[in-house]
């Protein structure tokens, strides 16, 4: 059975579910597991700067697996120096956990700047059977 699917709204920056019929759309499972791998707030590392000390995460983390992504700590930088390498470095913790489950051979991450105050994420699974499934996800960040 699938899972029910998450889709990612541009317009309004946010995952949400869509209805299918009566039901919840289902489906997609694996842009879902990448959707909530990198826009669920992770907890920050005690060496992460955090503007009001607020390290975020997920009060159900598993200490051996955190849920999550570290993107939100983005959200502050003001300039935009080291902010697509450590985009692509937050992203790949992120999702490092379907790599150790073997769901998916291996992920090609890219963050691209789109204007000099947007950043886009392009993030393409490159399944075990050889396909491959691209996902854009834009304004990462904005300022």
């Amino acid at each position: 059975m699938a899972d029910i699917s998450t889709v990612w709204t541009v317009a309004r920056m946010r995952g949400d579910w869509v209805l299918s019929g009566p039901s919840l759309q289902s489906g997609d499972d694996l842009q879902t597991a990448v959707l909530i791998s990198l826009f669920t707030d992770r907890l920050a590392l005690p060496s992460d700067p955090t503007p009001d000390g607020d390290r975020r995460g997920w009060w159900g983390d598993d200490p051996k697996c955190p849920i999550g992504s570290r993107l939100w700590l983005l959200d502050r930088v003001k300039g935009p120096q080291d902010v697509p390498q450590r985009a692509q470095d937050y992203a790949a913790e992120a999702l490092q956990w379907l790599l150790d489950d073997g769901v998916v051979a291996r992920f090609d991450i890219a963050a691209q700047w789109i204007t000099p105050n947007r950043l886009d994420l392009m993030v393409t699974a490159n399944r075990r059977d050889g396909s491959r499934v691209a996902m854009n996800f834009p304004n990462v960040w904005t300022h």
